[in-house]
């Protein structure tokens, strides 16, 4: 049995990019990887954290909220406004206070071991796992690393095999016992038996399809400041716990139905229960367990970090994350506290109701996963932004409807793109069936990318001081440059058939949905042609 407990406070577990202006030390580089401890204390000369994987990324952010709130002193609301007077004080001392980090890990210090052999708490685990799963059955490390194929699963990066697998290393282990807790997959895991009853079924995690968006400044102290949720007046620091400040393990067949505040609503909703068994010196992972942590319906799904919409069926479901989705095309729902009412009525993440006043120079930092609610995973997603949050409603309102515009028509002539060649390869192959994916995929991977560029470029030049009309945006000349990116990728796509009467009939004829088409046009044409969306003012 492994005497290592690799303690997370200062075993060096978390990737990290440091600022360029701080001198490296006079006894060599700085290193790429620190711990808990010297992350908060060193948060202002840290640039950002470096996760390659994103999942992982989004869900030690909300663990380092976590810590903040409470290292910070920010895990009540108090009087009116005393909060977010208190986040400045904190912001304007330049870092996170030395004594409330050693304060907090005084007196929580022995729950950050990701190992425990002892039989004490290792950090987000469950150790009755040992004794209620069966212990010739355990998951494996290549199903705890999601970037590995296990079992019958395709191979992402790299080839491994489950006879013989790489052990992974306590901080590559750390950061995918994240991505389980937040995006495990629903359906069938190990088996667990609690009070003589065996089950072997989880639910999705609670962050599982869905894409978060968090504000990011110059240091990730500024990061951290910003991405704070003030708590609701009636939360109290003794009931809003993370799951290693709570003094018992949760019971598996009463799972917490409410949250008690941002702390606890953020890390504590894991649908599955892990536990990692290290190598005999306790440097690496050896073998896994993982499964259901809950029995019963899934947990409300809240989060502070997510866009919220509303389904045809009037449920509140976040957006999911799709990998052709380029980050441009949600900034007016980050920006603007009513977005523009649509069939979804998106509503913006809470966070941003408040990031700006830490900083105007904020970005906007998109991190999920493409996948599917069960086993399938996709790709990862990472997008972020210039420093766009100082447009935000609350402190600009003149601005952002000139934003929301500007978005609204790069994606109309994108949805206008994606119709014409459809009702081209309609027409063309005398099918009206026909739904001409493969063109539609060729024309907006040709389109999207520019039309992104378009934006940024129109972005910056709008005026926030109130003295230009319209606050710069040329609503003329900005339907021209999208619709001119449209007209190129169609007629690059649809180009080929043209050298066929047949063909040059059926792409002449479709092209006319690139400016709007007509009435009849819209209703003969592919499906999904009709244009829901009010077209732009000009």
């Amino acid at each position: 049995m492994s005497t290592g407990t690799s303690n997370l406070l200062d075993q060096p577990c978390v990737p990290v990019r440091w600022k360029s202006d701080i001198p490296p030390p006079e006894d060599g580089a700085r290193p790429d990887r620190v711990g808990l401890r010297e992350l908060l204390l060193r948060s202002h000369d840290i640039e950002s954290l470096a996760i390659a994987d994103a999942p992982a990324h989004a869900a030690l952010l909300r663990v380092l909220y976590a810590l903040t709130a409470r290292i910070a002193g920010l895990d009540e609301q108090g009087p009116a406004r005393d909060w977010e007077e208190r986040r400045l004080d904190v912001r304007d001392e330049g870092r996170m206070p030395p004594a409330g980090i050693a304060e907090y890990f005084s007196e929580f210090g022995d729950r950050f071991h990701l190992f425990d052999p002892g039989g004490g708490r290792p950090w987000m685990q469950d150790p009755r796992l040992a004794e209620q799963c069966d212990a010739t059955k355990t998951a494996g490390v290549n199903k705890l690393i999601v970037t590995r194929p296990s079992g019958n699963n395709h191979a992402w990066f790299r080839h491994d095999q489950d006879t013989a697998p790489e052990l992974p290393t306590a901080s590559e282990a750390f950061l995918n016992l994240l991505v389980w807790h937040y995006y495990g997959p629903a359906g069938r895991c190990s088996a667990r038996a609690v009070n003589g009853v065996k089950s072997a079924s989880a639910t999705a995690g609670p962050l599982r399809t869905a894409l978060s968006y968090h504000p990011q400044g110059t240091s990730l102290f500024e990061t951290l400041l910003a991405g704070l949720v003030p708590p609701e007046a009636a939360v109290r620091r003794e009931q809003d716990l993370c799951p290693w400040e709570q003094d018992e393990l949760p019971d598996p067949e009463r799972p917490p139905r409410t949250s008690h505040g941002p702390r606890s609503r953020h890390t504590g909703r894991s649908q599955h229960a892990l536990l990692l068994v290290p190598d005999e010196d306790g440097t690496r992972v050896r073998d896994a367990y993982i499964t259901w942590a809950y029995r019963g319906e899934r947990m409300p799904r809240e989060d502070d970090y997510l866009i919220w919409q509303i389904s045809q069926q009037n449920n509140v479901y976040p957006r999911p994350a799709k990998a052709g989705r380029a980050l441009w095309r949600d900034l007016d729902a980050l920006l603007l506290q009513h977005p523009p009412a649509g069939s979804a009525h998106p509503r913006r993440p809470r966070v941003f109701d408040t990031a700006a006043e830490v900083s105007e120079n904020l970005r906007v930092r998109a991190l999920g996963f493409d996948q599917e609610g069960q086993a399938k995973d996709t790709q990862f997603i990472d997008a972020s932004t210039p420093a766009v949050l100082g447009f935000a409603e609350r402190n600009d309102a003149r601005t952002v409807p000139a934003v929301g515009r500007l978005r609204q028509f790069g994606e109309m002539f994108g949805r206008r793109l994606d119709r014409a060649v459809k009702r081209a390869w309609s027409a063309y192959v005398q099918d009206p069936k026909a739904d001409g994916s493969a063109w539609a995929s060729e024309a907006g991977a040709r389109y999207w990318p520019l039309a992104e560029a378009v934006f940024w470029e129109r972005f910056r030049q709008l005026d926030r001081t109130g003295t230009t009309v319209d606050d710069g945006f040329d609503p003329v000349a900005t339907r021209r440059a999208f619709l001119r990116l449209a007209e190129e990728a169609y007629d690059t796509v649809t180009t080929p058939v043209t050298r066929t009467l047949r063909g040059a009939k059926a792409v002449s004829h479709a092209r006319t949905e690139l400016y709007g088409g007509t009435p009849k046009n819209r209703t003969a044409s592919a499906p999904g042609a009709r244009e829901k969306t009010k077209e732009p003012t000009a």
